[in-house]
C-alpha cells in the first residue's frame, strides 16, 4: 500500500532569486566565452532554462502530488510558490472539505418495509498517495461507497420504534448519524478518505405503504393517549371515592360504588362533555 510522505521541494522565492542570480553570471560568461568554453557555458544555459520548469504554485489546502518516470515520489502540501526536480510530473489534488447528498433509495428496513432514504456525507482527502494510487476515481468511489454503506445501515435498523429499548431510524437520530459515519469511514478508508459527518437527509416510507403506516402511527398514538387517559381517569376516581369516605359525606354501598365508578369513567374517558341530568327525588 502506498502511503502519503513530503516530496523534495524548496522555497520557489529563494530559488528564482538563485536561478536568476546564476542565469545573469552564465549570459555575462557566454558574452565573453569561446571555443570549448563557450559551448560549456551553453550547456549550462540550457540545464538554467531547464530549471525554470520546477517552480509550480500550491494554493491553501491542495496537495501537489509528484511522480517521477511512473514511481510515487511524494506530495508537496506547503502552500505558495514551490520548487522542484524538473523532471517530476505534478498532479493538483484539493484537501478542502467538501459534502455531497446521495439519491433517494429505496430499501427494506429490519422489519422488512419498504422506505425511502438518503444521506449527507462531510469528507477529506486525508492521504494523497491513497486516493490517487489504491482507487481508480475517489470522487466516484466516495459516492458508491457511501450509497452502499447506507443501504446495508437502513436494513439493520427499524424505521419506528416497537419495542422501548429498541434503536430506530426515525428516533434515534444521533445514534444511528454516528453508526452511518462509521460504516462509511470502513469503507472508504482505504482510498485516504476522512469522513467528518454523515446524516440522514431524508427518511420516509415508500409510497406504496406510506398511507398505511400512517394509519398505524395515528392508531398507535390513539392507543397510547387512550391509556394515559385511563390511568389518570382511575386515579381521579380512586381518590373522589376515599375522599368522600374520608370525610363521610355519603356511604355507598358495592353497588352504588360501581355504578358511581362507572359514571365518573364515562365522564373523565369519554370524547365529548358529559351533560349533566338532576336528580330532584331521593337519593335511590
Amino acid at each position: 500500500m502506498i502511503q502519503d510522505r513530503t516530496s523534495f521541494s524548496k522555497n520557489g522565492y529563494l530559488m528564482l532569486v538563485v536561478l536568476l542570480a546564476l542565469t545573469a553570471f552564465d549570459f555575462a560568461l557566454l558574452t565573453q566565452a569561446k571555443g570549448l568554453f563557450f559551448g560549456v557555458i551553453l550547456i549550462g544555459a540550457v540545464i538554467l532554462a531547464l530549471c525554470f520548469v520546477g517552480f509550480y504554485m500550491v494554493q491553501p489546502n491542495q496537495g501537489k502530488v509528484m511522480t517521477l518516470f511512473g514511481a510515487y515520489a511524494g506530495t508537496d502540501k506547503t502552500p505558495g510558490l514551490r520548487w522542484t526536480i524538473p523532471f517530476y510530473l505534478r498532479k493538483s489534488i484539493s484537501l478542502r472539505v467538501r459534502n455531497f447528498e446521495s439519491g433517494r433509495l429505496k430499501v427494506n428496513d429490519k422489519a422488512g418495509n419498504p422506505i425511502e432514504i438518503a444521506t449527507v456525507v462531510v469528507w477529506s482527502v486525508q492521504d494523497t498517495a491513497e486516493a490517487l494510487f489504491e482507487v481508480d476515481d475517489y470522487e466516484s468511489f466516495v459516492t458508491i461507497q457511501s450509497e452502499a454503506a447506507l443501504r446495508t445501515l437502513a436494513t439493520c435498523y427499524p424505521y419506528d420504534q416497537y419495542q422501548e429499548d429498541e434503536v430506530a431510524l426515525r428516533s434515534h437520530g444521533q445514534q444511528i448519524a454516528a453508526s452511518l459515519r462509521e460504516e462509511i469511514q470502513a469503507r472508504l478508508k482505504k482510498a485516504g478518505i476522512q469522513v467528518h459527518e454523515a446524516r440522514i437527509s431524508h427518511l420516509a416510507y415508500a409510497p406504496e405503504i406510506a398511507n398505511a403506516m400512517l394509519q398505524r402511527q395515528q392508531a398507535a398514538a390513539i392507543i397510547a393517549a387512550r391509556s394515559k387517559i385511563v390511568d389518570g381517569a382511575v386515579g381521579m376516581v380512586e381518590m373522589a371515592l376515599d375522599k368522600l369516605t374520608e370525610q363521610g359525606v355519603v356511604e355507598l354501598d358495592e353497588e352504588r360504588k360501581a355504578a358511581m365508578v362507572s359514571n365518573l369513567l364515562v365522564v373523565l374517558c369519554g370524547d365529548k362533555n358529559a351533560q349533566p341530568v338532576i336528580n330532584s327525588g331521593s337519593l335511590y
